[in-house]
């Protein structure tokens, strides 16, 4: 796995002698921390290592440009000394490349180890097909001879002396390639594809004479791969001896749909990448007759061929675990074998858009790296960066750093619950302490050993994963994530003498593969987590050879050597492992098998625990010393073409269990924690079908493979986030995906891996109700039960088992049902029961039910519980808006009647707890229902809404009879000093309501009941002047306050004299606070809308709103002094002074120009 991180790097390079022809670079190639660049009239030769340094450059005068033309074609001999190069003219140029003894000064204490290199010219002559007007493609070579295809479709040999062997043609194929078929696997990013395939077409006209544009040579599989221009490829085998014997060059079979425009092998893995026409990448298995595996594209993020061009360059990781794509047009992408996109230099809008992001031609787009499209690209010899030229560059090489997790492979161990990437001098660390919010941690190595041992070639996580083993080039460091501390070698001498090929960790103890260069031999070394030094080594192991694959579980080690050779050895430490203390490790072999096969070499094997004899341990009270003695015996296999499969190492039969796998985590036997939830899962599985789960099987042979529950289709990950490892306590998948962040003052965007976390806890669950395990599956849902993703485990559990049981029906719907045994519950049946368990259960089954087809609620609620009970226990609880969602429920399966009685009742609880948002909605629910309802023919067996309306929902606030409002004078008004009679007519714009100003009378009684419930809660709200909440009631409810207002003028809404209520409003509502001035403003239009002027004053003076009260006391002076007297008399209203004189002066100006 591969993840950009950090901001992109320009190497700049040097402008030729006059201008060119050519707009492109015409060669790249890294080779051995070297990297090479040829442009059409000079070459340089560069350090690709820690510091990126010209070592060397050669540049054609122009006399020679003029007279052999420009540089057109070139190719670096594997070995680095030779470079030839073709110029337009068909001059061949060969230069030797040889290093001096003067040593480049990068700075600090100790030397670079870079030297000056010298290039050289050795021959420069013409190719004997000069006159024949012929274009070439590309150059191919060993370190013998070189290949070249021409335009009539003939290849041409030379070899690296200068000797022109002349050109042949291809034989035609010596067998049909219609044996050809395409994977059974075959997917489109990552998805699987019904269609039958047309991509292998068949060989009938191999000798015709078209051009040849790209060859590609895999030493490896012995294989030639020669494109044409029309789009054909054709693959031919070649001899052992490599390119020498050229008559042994055969065609085998065609390749590719005909629209292919370059080539490029993982010869590890056996795999093509085809890049074609249409932008689009096809992945073909070699090993399997060349069948298609699948293809990755844009299109699902909403990029066309239109918008990237056709594919101009494809690059393999060095491990051949990852490919880049580069495109004409526009920008490249690094995709993962299995189809997961892992970094894009291409602005992305998200899957499936409907719309192209294509940039516009006047948007700035310096933002956005490669936008002119992508002409070369090399990985460097570790993966740390990959080296792009851009179409049409000549002046520079853009450099993206990368990290990598080589999870599950190679001699390295790594433990699941750490999730690390470590890139060439730092760690990127996820922190899991909140898994809501996992974030990457930047880990610098330390300066004084990273500079001397660049790059990090190996890491290594402890079990509990709070030690981390580092090693670079030679020697090795500790991290201890608690302590924040690093440990290192004391005697650099000491440090220098190791090449780590391999870390483990055994406990507290950190085993190193040793390299020893002298000798050519490997070695154990076993050193003490708290010591790092020749004294306190504990042991000393040589090996038989080079180790392949390593592992480590409890005290045993296992070993595997080429072919297929493991050995297992049993570690026994005797004595306390203390600084204090000189304990002794003593290592014994205990098992060694060697198995012939013909199968792919294994890229990681784990030890499988015995699942079966720990349970029976834990029954039985077995120790675990007795338990650790017991050697594992099985492991699984992951071999380099992803196969997986499960070795016996008693028998050493092999049981292949599925293939396109890229990594797996060993999850039981692994963490003695109780708090741990994925004990019951043997291990899991990603590749190109996503996340695959294993469960052992409950049968005399666990792991038999028609037992397992290979895959969960809930375990679907994005096709662009990729597994890092587990979180056990958490029961999640932690994922790594790109993210770019945009910086106006650099050129390029800053890449930033994002981590996210993908829970499994459902899958678990299920698995275990299927197996009947309801107290496991209990046990495990309590250990979760405080997760922040709990709530939604319990809810997709659900949902996923709902669903598969509606698609049984579905599929059943024909059939004769037959009667259910009491004792026979279904799935459905036993998930209720499990999450009943929880007082989630009342959210996660209203959830499901929102989220699934009403038609089917019956069947759900038979297994949950009928609707109205629920309903009525979550009213008990006051758990409202839960209730509140069981309403449309209740209307499905109940009836409209008794859904608007639980509403009603719901309404006044909602009200009495001031949830106006809540109760907002249930009054349009209500409303609407009600309608409903009313057009619908009378049912005697059913509640009516009258009944309903005028029996069952009275307010506990009574509101004042209308014969008793009557008593009030209409005369009746605000007491001041002073009475007044005059008023301002204002103009405010009124709030929209649901319902119109109509009478009781022609409204039905439905409405009537929810108009009762609100009026009575307003004047409750009104008499004891709680305005705040008299407001968000309004604003919540729609309720009409103007209408309301009108008709308890003399009630609810009336003030007893404006000294009093002046207090009592400013107490209540706190002017301080922008929301109380906010509502304040609210109900003063309201007052002005029904010309209420003793409300109007009022509110006027808490929001001094000059104008309102200048209008009003302007035409009225009696009312101004009466207000005035009254606001002078009262110390409490001293703050108000200074509205006084602004008003007096106001009206005095008035009175003055008046009397004029």
């Amino acid at each position: 796995m591969y993840m950009a991180y950090g901001w992109p790097q320009v190497i700049p390079l040097e402008q030729g002698l006059c201008p060119s022809s050519q707009k492109d670079i015409i060669y790249f190639k890294v080779i051995n921390r070297l990297f090479l660049v040829v442009s059409p009239s000079h070459l340089e030769l560069w350090s690709s290592s820690q510091h990126k340094v010209r070592l060397g450059k050669y540049k054609r005068n122009a006399e020679s440009l003029e007279r052999e033309g420009e540089n057109l074609q070139a190719v670096w001999r594997p070995d680095t000394k030779l470079i030839a190069i073709l110029t337009s003219s068909f001059f061949l140029h060969i230069f030797k490349v040889q290093f001096s003894d003067k040593r480049i000064q990068i700075g600090g204490k100790q030397p670079s180890g870079l030297f000056l290199a010298n290039v050289s010219l050795l021959l420069s002559e013409q190719v004997p097909f000069a006159d024949k007007d012929l274009t070439v493609s590309n150059f191919v070579s060993d370190n013998k001879h070189l290949l070249l295809g021409l335009s009539d479709g003939s290849l041409y040999s030379i070899s690296w002396k200068g000797e022109f062997y002349g050109a042949f043609e291809l034989d035609p194929c010596s067998r049909d390639s219609s044996d050809a078929s395409v994977s059974p696997h075959s997917l489109g990013n990552g998805v699987a594809s019904g269609r039958a395939p047309t991509d292998l077409a068949s060989n009938h006209n191999i000798t015709r004479k078209t051009a040849i544009v790209q060859l590609e040579l895999c030493l490896l599989t012995r294989l030639l791969f020669v494109l044409y221009s029309d789009g054909q490829l054709v693959s031919c085998s070649i001899s052992k001896k490599g390119l020498k014997q050229v008559e042994y060059i055969k065609a085998e079979k065609t390749l590719g749909s005909g629209d292919a425009v370059c080539i490029s092998v993982a010869s590890d893995q056996q795999i093509l990448a085809v890049g074609t026409r249409r932008g689009v990448v096809k992945l073909y298995d070699l090993a399997e007759s060349a069948s298609l595996i699948r293809t990755v594209s844009l299109c699902d993020w909403g990029y066309s061929v239109d918008d990237t061009g056709p594919v101009s360059c494809i690059a393999w990781t060095p491990d051949y675990s990852a490919f880049a794509v580069g495109w004409k047009l526009r920008g490249l992408a690094v995709w993962s074998v299995s189809g997961c996109r892992l970094m894009s230099t291409i602005r992305q809008i998200g899957l499936s858009s409907v719309s192209s992001p294509k940039v516009k031609p006047n948007q700035d787009r310096k933002y956005e790296p490669l936008m002119n499209g992508t002409s070369l690209m090399q990985w460097d010899e570790y993966g740390y960066r990959l080296y792009v030229i851009e179409e049409g560059s000549l002046e520079r090489v853009i450099a993206f750093s990368f990290g990598k997790c080589c999870l599950s492979r190679g001699v390295s161990g790594m433990t699941y619950v750490c999730q690390v990437i470590y890139g060439e001098d730092r760690l990127l660390v996820v922190q899991s302490e909140d898994t809501d919010e996992l974030k990457f941690l930047h880990l610098n190595l330390p300066v004084s050993y990273i500079s001397q041992n660049w790059p990090v070639q190996h890491v290594a996580a402890s079990k509990d994963g709070m030690h981390l083993a580092v090693a670079g080039l030679h020697g090795l460091i500790l991290y201890d994530i608690r302590l924040k501390k690093w440990r290192v070698f004391g005697d650099i001498t000491q440090e220098q003498k190791i090449q780590c090929k391999g870390l483990l960790w055994l406990g507290k103890i950190v085993v190193v593969c040793n390299y020893i260069d002298s000798s050519n031999t490997y070695e154990l070394l076993f050193y003490p987590r708290y010591h790092l030094d020749q004294s306190s080594l504990l042991c000393r192991k040589p090996l038989l050879a080079k180790p392949m694959v390593m592992d480590v579980y409890q005290d045993h080690i296992l070993v595997t050597y080429r072919p297929f050779d493991v050995h297992i050895f049993h570690v026994r430490l005797l004595g306390e492992l203390t600084p204090s203390s000189t304990p002794d490790l003593q290592l014994s072999t205990v098992r060694e098998l060697s198995i012939m096969t013909a199968k792919s070499h294994p890229a990681a094997m784990r030890f499988i625990p015995e699942q079966l004899q720990r349970e029976m341990a834990s029954n039985n009270h077995i120790s675990s010393s007795d338990l650790m003695d017991r050697e594992p015996a099985r492991c699984l296999i992951l071999r380099t073409n992803g196969e997986l499969s499960l070795l016996d190492l008693d028998d050493g039969r092999e049981r292949e269990l599925t293939d396109s796998v890229e990594l797996f985590w060993v999850t039981c036997g692994q963490s003695e924690e109780k708090t741990s939830l994925i004990e019951e899962v043997s291990w899991l599985d990603y590749g190109h079908r996503g996340m695959q789960v294993w469960y052992p099987s409950p049968g005399a042979d666990p792991f038999m493979q028609e037992d397992f529950l290979q895959l969960d289709p809930e375990l679907e990950f994005d096709r662009e986030a990729y597994p890092l490892g587990l979180l056990p306590n958490a029961g999640v998948v932690v994922c790594v995906s790109q993210r770019m962040s945009f910086s106006a003052c650099t050129e390029f965007p800053c890449f930033e891996p994002s981590s996210q976390a993908q829970t499994i806890l459902h899958c678990l669950l299920r698995h275990l109700l299927q197996r009947d395990k309801k107290e496991e599956a209990l046990r495990l849902a309590q250990l979760s039960a405080e997760k922040p993703h709990f709530s939604h485990c319990l809810e997709w559990l659900l949902f996923t088992v709902f669903d598969a049981e509606i698609s049984r029906q579905n599929a059943n719907k024909n059939q004769i049902s037959v009667p259910k045994h009491a004792g026979n519950r279904s799935l459905l049946e036993k998930t209720c029961d499990l999450i009943r368990n929880f007082s989630e259960y009342f959210d996660v089954v209203v959830s499901v039910a929102r989220k699934t087809d009403g038609r089917h609620w019956a069947d759900l609620f038979s297994a949950a519980g009928r609707s109205t009970e629920l309903f009525e226990e979550c009213f008990q609880q006051r758990w409202y808006r839960t209730a509140a969602c069981y309403i449309l429920v209740i209307a499905k399966l109940e009836g409209p009647a008794v859904s608007q009685y639980c509403a009603l009742r719901l309404l006044q609880a909602t009200l009495d707890e001031s949830l106006y948002e809540l109760a907002g909605e249930l009054v349009r629910f209500l409303l609407r229902s009600g309608k409903e309802y009313d057009q619908t023919p009378p049912d005697s067996d059913r509640l009516s809404p009258r009944f309903l309306g005028y029996f069952l929902f009275r307010s506990s606030y009574k509101k004042p009879s209308l014969d008793k409002r009557l008593i009030y004078s209409p005369c009746s008004r605000l007491h001041f000093s002073d009475p007044c009679n005059s008023f301002q007519k204002l103009i405010i714009n009124q709030v929209p309501f649901l319902w119109s100003s109509t009478s009781f009378k022609e409204q039905s009684a439905h409405v009537a009941s929810v108009k009762n419930i609100l009026e009575s809660h307003a004047s409750y709200l009104m008499s004891g002047k709680e305005l705040s909440k008299l407001v968000a009631f309004v604003k919540g409810t729609q309720f009409d306050l103007v209408e309301y207002l009108q008709r308890e003028r003399y009630g609810s809404a009336r003030l007893e004299n404006f000294a009093s209520g002046l207090e009592l409003i400013g107490q209540k509502l706190q002017m301080g606070t922008l929301q109380s001035r906010l509502d304040a403003e609210f109900l003063l239009a309201h007052m002005c809308s029904v010309k209420f002027k003793e409300w109007i004053v009022v509110l006027a003076t808490l929001l001094r709103r000059t104008e309102v009260l200048f209008d009003l006391f302007q035409r009225d002076m009696r009312l101004w002094k009466a207000y005035s007297v009254t606001l002078q008399s009262h110390p409490a209203f001293s703050e108000y002074h200074d509205l006084l004189e602004g008003l007096e002066e106001r009206l005095s100006s008035v009175t003055d120009s008046q009397e004029k």
